[in-house]
């Protein structure tokens, strides 16, 4: 049973004979019913400072859970970012072997290229050349024979020139060759 400061107060004693003295009873009891309401005061701000204490204590564990919560999307998001990172580093690398790869071939294309390119222009030139050869060798033949036939073309081009000396060309007659230089032979 809780005494409160008031059940102190009207707390009443039975008198008997040669009893207490009731005024030094009666200020007994005031003081105590004070001291009493004193101390129920102070218990019932304890008591609200307690609950304050623990409703800043919850917001408190509140605030460390919501941290914590934050800490561990945060480690989350930097674990994704990481992946995600990592996975656009793998794509751009997997593209630029790509491109490597086909720059590679291209570039193989164009040197098969260029080396029948260089094939063909050998040909072309060897086949220029033995052209030029038979072209040569024809015409070799050609002033040969024409040598053999006009053994006297030269004595006659010697008289002409001796003739004509002003024009410094000589035609000769017959012989199917046409201008010569007079500085030529």
């Amino acid at each position: 049973m809780t005494i409160t400061p008031l059940d102190i107060q009207q707390k009443r004693f039975a008198v008997v004979w040669r009893g207490l003295d009731r005024e030094e009873v009666d200020r007994f009891l005031n003081l105590v019913a004070q001291d009493v309401e004193g101390l129920n005061r102070e218990l019932h701000e304890l008591r609200e400072e307690t609950a304050r204490q623990r409703r800043t204590i919850t917001d408190f564990q509140a605030r460390e859970q919501a941290i914590k919560e934050t800490m561990v999307t945060a480690q989350r998001v930097t674990e994704e970012i990481t992946e995600n990172a990592k996975k656009e580093a793998d794509i751009i690398i997997g593209r630029a072997e790509l491109e490597a790869e086909r720059l590679v071939e291209k570039a193989q294309e164009r040197l098969t290229e260029v080396l029948s390119d260089i094939a063909e222009a050998k040909r072309q030139r060897a086949q220029f050349l033995s052209q030029m050869e038979g072209v040569l060798k024809t015409h070799e033949r050609l002033l040969e024979v024409e040598k053999a036939s006009d053994t006297g073309v030269e004595d006659t081009l010697k008289v002409m020139r001796k003739q004509r000396p002003e024009t410094g060309q000589v035609q000769s007659i017959g012989s199917g060759i046409g201008p010569v230089s007079s500085t030529g032979s």
